[in-house]
């Protein structure tokens, strides 16, 4: 006889844990073309308040350059670029959707590090931008190191914020979580720059008159798509292999550069910026 007498609940304490690791392990599963084909939908985490790359228009609908990105490679990899279904993340919260096994792909500004390498799986750098920082038009400022002393906003949860705070230690900082609401409150006169990539700050000059960019720049920012990390070498039906090679393809036949002068150009954010 047992010591302590058996109840039906300790039989539940082995399930609980093969669920508990169960879950744990299917979110680490490689994504697989076939997997995502039978699902019908590509679920890609994007951004929809980064102009260009991922923004809502006035009417709700998705725009941008990580947009018709994701279309390219849905029509090239799964035959059909409806086949995608774009789903919000944010800065702070992207690594987290995607590792939960709530996403297949990220495409969000996502700047390839070896910190961020050691928690996901990043693709061929697709785009490059750098690090840069916005002032109003008539800002006195016109170099990093007048910049000391000043208020300097960022978005949570990027590599900006630690270049910036690295650069600039005697600075002082003011965190967003959305490049948007950085940029209203730089309108606000919340603060004396604003700082992030230069593609994304050319979106918010395209839209809207009366700021400009310190010829100085930070640093080089290679944007990659983030998928789920695992261990050893992708089988070769992967997710992240299909979309090296659509890539690679978008390279040779210019739809990379195509993209670039269509939706981040300084010359076009002058020309169409709104007073």
């Amino acid at each position: 006889m047992p010591l302590y007498p058996r109840s039906k609940h300790w039989l539940l304490v082995p399930l609980m844990l093969g669920l508990l690791f169960g879950f744990g392990c299917a979110a680490k599963q490689t994504v697989s073309v076939d997997s995502v084909k039978a699902r019908g939908k590509l679920l890609a985490g994007v951004k929809y308040d980064s102009p260009p790359f991922g923004y809502l228009d006035t009417s709700g609908q998705l725009h941008g350059y990580d947009i018709e990105l994701l279309r390219d490679i849905g029509k090239r990899v799964l035959g059909s670029e409806q086949a995608v279904d774009f789903q919000q993340v944010f800065s702070s919260t992207r690594v987290i959707a995607l590792n939960s096994g709530s996403l297949d792909v990220v495409a969000a500004t996502m700047t390839i590090t070896p910190e961020r390498a050691k928690v996901v799986d990043f693709s061929d750098p697709y785009f490059v931008a750098h690090q840069a920082v916005m002032v109003p038009e008539g800002s006195p400022i016109q170099t990093l190191q007048d910049l000391n002393g000043k208020t300097i906003l960022f978005v949570l949860g990027t590599t900006s914020e630690a270049t910036i705070k690295k650069r600039l230690p005697q600075a002082r900082y003011t965190g967003f979580k959305t490049s948007t609401d950085a940029f209203s409150a730089l309108k606000a006169k919340r603060g004396d720059a604003l700082t992030t990539d230069d593609a994304i700050l050319y979106g918010f000059m395209g839209q809207h008159c009366g700021f400009r960019l310190l010829k100085e720049t930070l640093s080089e920012e290679p944007y990659g798509l983030a998928f789920r990390q695992i261990k050893g070498q992708a089988p070769p039906n992967s997710l992240k292999n299909a979309v090296n090679r659509a890539l690679a393809d978008m390279k040779n036949d210019g739809t990379l550069t195509r993209l670039s002068t269509k939706w981040i150009s300084p010359e076009q954010a002058k020309k169409s910026c709104k007073p």
